[in-house]
């Protein structure tokens, strides 16, 4: 806790907290960072395959098979967050599962899937860009500076 905040407390409550701090386990932060970076990279090696695929099976040149890979890869994304296996995935990955376009994917479908007993339109489509909304937000924003002329380097 910060020390304006320890000021507030009665000694007692100052000495459990310090206590609660010792006890404290100590976070896996390498471990963390090796999880992320397998699952973030997997994740990114499978939308690789996806637009491979796109490209020599469909004909799509390198650029046109970037637009269906995205789509594909969200919607196996929302598949597996249906099926309950895209949260147990996130759970062991941590960063490396929510980076990605996937758990944008998995945050959306999360929210309409918890918030469908309350309708279609306030539950699903009010509660579905709760977490997502500035994520959109900040793409449209980044994607209107990157366009702009001004911007040019």
């Amino acid at each position: 806790m910060s020390n304006d905040k320890n000021k507030e407390l009665t000694p007692v409550q100052q000495e459990y907290q310090e206590l609660a701090k010792k006890r404290e386990p100590a976070r896996p932060i390498f471990q963390n960072c090796i999880r992320a970076f397998i699952s973030g990279g997997t994740i990114c090696l499978i939308g690789q395959a996806i637009q491979e695929m796109f490209v020599h099976w469909a004909g799509f040149s390198e650029k046109e098979a970037s637009d269906p890979t995205v789509a594909v890869m969200i919607l196996i994304s929302v598949i597996l967050t249906c099926m309950g296996v895209y949260d147990k995935i996130a759970q062991w990955a941590g960063a490396g599962s929510a980076v990605p376009v996937t758990g944008f994917a998995n945050t959306m479908a999360s929210a309409a899937i918890e918030h469908r007993s309350e309708g279609m339109v306030l539950g699903v489509g009010g509660k579905m860009f709760k977490l997502s909304g500035p994520v959109i937000v900040f793409g449209v924003v980044a994607a209107f500076f990157n366009r702009s002329p001004a911007f040019d380097f």
